[in-house]
């Protein structure tokens, strides 16, 4: 089969479409793949910069979305089953073979690129605002790194859970696209931003601010928040990891919660299913991935160096030629 390999850990530049065998099904659902998110890991991995550290040779891709070859009797699914699955590695190839604990059916009326996008992002932020979070109906919801994979799940499920979402971006014309999100506001990520998020919450603050940047934006991430704000902190693709005086977190009674998905899932696998469960109610309410970027599987190099140099919009998908 025909899949994208990682020969060495130099980044996009270091991968390009191969022969490979055909993955061990073994145990396993085996998945001719129709879509393949593009997400952040894959780029960290493909230099060598994420916490799974395999040596190359590798195939990376950790979403993916397509129709069941062969799956174990026990699993409950079938051959010609459109699902949706998360994996470490082999997610850029043509076939997968991925556990059944983290196969989950496609919801009703997702396409497979939708699909692909459904997985990562999005359940990284239902589980960052449902549960981290505990995002109630009415809240202000500041989402930081608005234009990235991250903050356009959070600004599409804060608004599905009844919150106003104010987005903050850095990159310039991506207002209208936030927008058709659902942001309620659009600030720019400059000098004043979080007085100009303080005028529009009237000085009170926001109930959430959701965090995937990091860097020099955290202090002002902490101030915009109102009492009994929760910061969830999503990553820092800002590039720096902040610190923060606990005795502003005392006296401001507020508090910065983690939300690491993966993490969490090591010692609660079941939470996958649960959130899919609840991100298939969401869909069925209305919730569709906006996926603004397609590129042949071939060309998951670009679609990476595109990710890494901020020109998505959103989310990416690789899709079968």
């Amino acid at each position: 089969m025909q899949a994208v390999v990682v020969t060495e850990l130099t980044g996009p530049a270091g991968m390009a479409m191969q022969e490979v065998p055909d993955p061990d099904a073994e145990g396993k659902v085996l998945i001719d793949v129709r879509a393949s998110g593009v997400c952040f890991p894959d780029l960290l991995i493909s230099y060598g910069k994420y916490q799974l550290r395999p040596e190359p040779p590798f195939v990376p891709g950790a979403e993916v979305a397509g129709v069941v070859v062969s799956a174990p009797a026990d699993s409950g699914l079938a051959p010609g089953d459109r699902v949706l699955a998360m994996s470490d590695l082999g997610g850029y190839a043509e076939r997968v073979a991925i556990p059944a604990a983290r196969v989950m059916r496609i919801p009703e009326g997702l396409d497979f690129c939708e699909a692909a996008s459904l997985i990562i992002n999005y359940q990284t932020m239902e589980f960052a605002l449902a549960r981290r979070a505990g995002l109630v109906p009415g809240e202000t919801v500041v989402v930081l790194g608005a234009a990235g994979g991250v903050g356009t799940a959070a600004i599409q499920l804060a608004k599905a859970h009844g919150a106003r979402v104010i987005a903050v971006v850095r990159r310039a014309g991506a207002e209208e696209f936030l927008r058709e999100l659902g942001a309620d506001e659009v600030v720019a990520l400059e000098d004043g931003w979080a007085a100009r998020v303080s005028e529009l919450t009237e000085n009170v603050g926001a109930q959430v601010v959701v965090d995937p940047v990091g860097g020099d934006a955290f202090d002002d991430a902490v101030r915009v928040l109102a009492p009994e704000g929760r910061l969830v902190v999503i990553g820092f693709a800002g590039g720096g990891i902040p610190s923060v005086k606990v005795n502003r977190v005392l006296f401001r009674n507020i508090s910065i919660v983690g939300a690491a998905w993966g993490e969490f899932l090591r010692s609660h696998p079941e939470a996958m299913a649960q959130t899919h469960e609840a991100l298939t109610r969401l869909v069925a309410q209305g919730l569709r991935p906006l996926v603004k970027a397609r590129y042949p599987l071939a060309e998951a190099p670009r679609a990476l160096a595109d990710l890494e140099a901020g020109k998505v919009l959103g989310k990416a998908v690789l899709v079968r030629d």
